[in-house]
């Protein structure tokens, strides 16, 4: 017997589907059996590579930015297998890139920037941003709810950053990281 609750996953599949269909001629590349779940927040979208069977949750935001939206190579890269849970935000002004089969918990953001705040008296959004320097994030790490990534930091495959973690600085592969700022409290693996 079909239950409602059946009936709506269905009809949440097939529309999920119905804007992966859609939205995929809009990347620069846009992998097999991607799927984007709506609403789903977009700029710059002609500079982000989503790999094979990449699965983007509701209510996240992947943004390009000023020239890394109109430069020659793709700014973002989503590697394949990967899974973003929803409410996720990838803000990229130069370079971020996701390895193969990453798990986002939600809430995750990740930025190559940071907004500019020097100047008293102005407005932190009329200032811009610095801090530019590209993220990467290696293949099967996973990213507990609410981990935010800085600016330049590279995080070895392998990784496990906990939840509500602040990564300030590299992690090293195979590691566990917590707190904020995020450090590497032991190996992955057996204690």
């Amino acid at each position: 017997m079909i239950t409602g609750a059946d009936v709506y996953r269905m009809a949440g599949r097939v529309r999920a589907k119905a804007l992966s269909l859609t939205l995929g001629r809009s990347f620069a590349g846009f992998g097999a059996g991607t799927v984007v779940e709506p609403p789903l927040r977009l700029a710059g979208e002609r500079s982000i590579v989503l790999g094979a069977h990449v699965y983007i949750g509701a209510g996240s935001w992947l943004q390009v930015i000023g020239d890394a939206a109109t430069g020659d190579g793709p700014a973002l890269v989503v590697g394949d297998g990967t899974r973003m849970s929803g409410l996720c935000t990838i803000s990229v002004a130069v370079h971020v890139e996701l390895g193969r089969s990453v798990l986002l918990a939600r809430g995750v953001y990740i930025a190559d920037h940071r907004h500019a705040f020097a100047e008293p008296g102005v407005a932190v959004l009329d200032q811009g941003i610095e801090q530019l320097a590209p993220v990467r994030i290696g293949d099967g790490v996973w990213l507990g709810e609410h981990v935010v990534v800085c600016p330049g930091v590279t995080i070895g495959a392998g990784a496990v950053i906990g939840a509500n973690s602040v990564v300030t600085t590299d992690v090293p592969p195979a590691t566990v990281a917590v707190g904020a700022p995020a450090r590497v409290v032991r190996p992955t693996g057996p204690e």
